[in-house]
């Protein structure tokens, strides 16, 4: 089909003269409206105005210009029927080739700072959708265009034709043009059901499943395309959502380093959730999106160098977060071993003046990290042809709700031990134990299909230390052969959900070796 009409009107108006320009000059007259006209207009393009095709103004400030039949009706007819193309020609309309349309940027326009629902709902197109859709329904007789990107490939391509675009290219295009109109849908969809409570009614239910919406939608933009997946032969990118969090990894700032892969993101992002879990300076090492050296100190070197101590084979080609800016002290620490990524809410110019000379090593700042952790978030987990999403395990457990259940109580520093604890082991796959002691892990179970396997490898790693240390369990005791063990290493205290139909053996158990244990009543499996 020789492109002989065409309609244009975008928002985004990158190239538009150019690409405009270039389709005048094979003879195809151009329609056009508003700031679209104007700009054609101003440099001398010959463009129709919008009103001349429908004998209407625009109505309403603006919010109707292209809805009419002369309009639709010229992209929508079928060129492959006769009694259609007849029936246009009966009604003095125009057919309409070629439909170049992108959409207010609604995006943009929620983000500003004090934008209101006002402004939101102006900024949603309801003519340019139309148009788009109407176009990409009928591509085998008309073509739409909707990334700006494209727009040179477009005028070669009718160049070579001789006027023409093949059939497989409009197809292409119209392909582009629904997920072009699908995502901007989600992203009005998603805006409203944040702005009306949705979110919070789900997060806030006791039956959550009452109040999730019937169907949910994902509006996400690539970031980046990744060199390859989690291994060389599968291929990979990265997407985020269009409304990612302040403290989102999605919105880190690279400063130095080589692009980072799928694991490092991976990883990465499981990192910033744990950094930001104490209010004190913390450091965490993560290794397979699992913790393996973290603690908490006066400084950040203090914390960094115990969560160094607490594991140091396993940090060796590891990912570090941090919850305070890296300075120089600190970053001297970390440049003596092989780290893949640095994380932390800043660093100091002596910090970057180290770190830098190691040329493949990446610095995400994240400014995020120095602050409180967000309340609420969905998890979603994909399986294949399906979603699973539910409430973030994001609770602020309270020792004023846990239970001594046995002989011996706690002191206050085992308290301390305890508490710091059960906030780390939530962040270990299950089974899940760790081995703590004066802020830091010393011993990390993770991922076994045993919680007694789990147990061994934390204990062995923690060694002699693990004495006078405590053992927190991310769920209930099936059996009393962890705390056997435990109180071969001469554990101190154990934490750990309760709820076994079996407890009174592991209470029993740890009364006979003089450990305390603490029920929290809360289980935080991770898998």
């Amino acid at each position: 089909m020789r492109i002989q009409r065409a309609l244009l009107s975008v928002s985004d108006k990158q190239g538009i003269v150019e690409f405009a320009q270039g389709l005048v000059d094979m003879g195809v007259e151009i329609i056009s409206t508003g700031g679209t006209f104007a700009a054609l207009r101003n440099v001398g393009i010959d463009v129709i105005p919008m009103q001349d095709v429908t004998s209407f103004p625009p109505l309403l400030g603006g919010r109707v210009k292209t809805l009419h039949p002369a309009v639709h009706g010229g992209i929508l007819a079928r060129r492959d029927v006769p009694e259609q193309m007849e029936e246009l020609q009966s009604l003095g309309i125009q057919p309409i080739d070629l439909v170049v349309v992108n959409l207010y940027p609604f995006a943009a326009a929620v983000a500003k700072e004090g934008a209101t629902l006002g402004d939101a709902l102006e900024n949603i197109d309801i003519g340019g959708p139309t148009m788009i859709r109407a176009a990409a329904k009928n591509f085998p007789s008309v073509a739409v265009v909707v990334n700006p990107r494209r727009y040179p490939e477009i005028l070669k391509a009718l160049q070579d034709g001789g006027g023409n675009l093949s059939l497989e290219l409009r197809r292409e295009l119209a392909l582009e043009a629904f997920g072009h109109t699908a995502q901007y849908d989600s992203l009005i969809y998603s805006y409203l059901a944040r702005e009306s409570g949705l979110l919070d009614m789900a997060l806030g239910s006791d039956q959550p499943g009452e109040v999730f919406p019937v169907q949910g939608f994902l509006p996400m933009v690539k970031q980046q395309e990744l060199r390859y997946g989690e291994n060389p032969h599968q291929k990979a990118a990265f997407y985020r959502d269009i409304y990612p969090p302040a403290d989102s990894l999605c919105q880190a700032e690279q400063l130095h380093g080589k692009e980072l892969s799928f694991n490092n993101i991976n990883d990465a992002a499981a990192a910033v959730e744990m950094a930001k879990v104490f209010a004190q300076p913390a450091v965490v090492a993560v290794k397979h999106a699992n913790p393996c050296g973290w603690a908490v100190g006066s400084t950040l070197t203090e914390a960094y160098r115990k969560a160094y101590e607490g594991d140091p084979v396993s940090i060796f080609g590891g990912i570090v977060a941090c919850s305070r800016p890296v300075d120089g002290e600190t970053a001297r620490l970390m440049a003596e071993i092989f780290l893949e990524v640095i994380i932390a809410p800043d660093f100091t110019d002596e910090a970057l003046e180290v770190l830098t000379e190691k040329k493949n090593l990446r610095l995400l700042r994240l400014g995020a990290l120095a602050d409180p952790p967000q309340d609420r978030w969905w998890d979603w987990k994909r399986v294949k042809g399906g979603w699973l999403v539910q409430e973030a395990d994001i609770s602020r457990d309270s020792r004023d709700e846990w239970q001594v259940v046995t002989e011996t109580a706690p002191d206050e520093k085992a308290w301390a031990d305890l508490e710091f604890g059960w906030k780390t082991v939530k962040y270990v796959k299950s089974n899940a134990i760790v081995v703590a002691k004066d802020g830091m892990t010393l011993g990390v179970g993770a991922g076994q299909m045993n919680r007694l396997e789990a147990a061994s490898i934390a204990l062995r790693q923690a060694k002699e230390k693990a004495e006078g240390a405590i053992l927190a369990s991310d769920a209930f005791f099936p059996f009393d052969d962890v705390v056997k063990l435990a109180a071969q290493y001469k554990i101190k205290a154990i934490i750990q959900p309760g709820g076994s139909i079996r407890d009174k053996d592991s209470i029993a158990a740890a009364n006979e070796a003089g450990i305390a244990m603490v029920f929290t009543g809360r289980r935080h499996f991770r898998h």
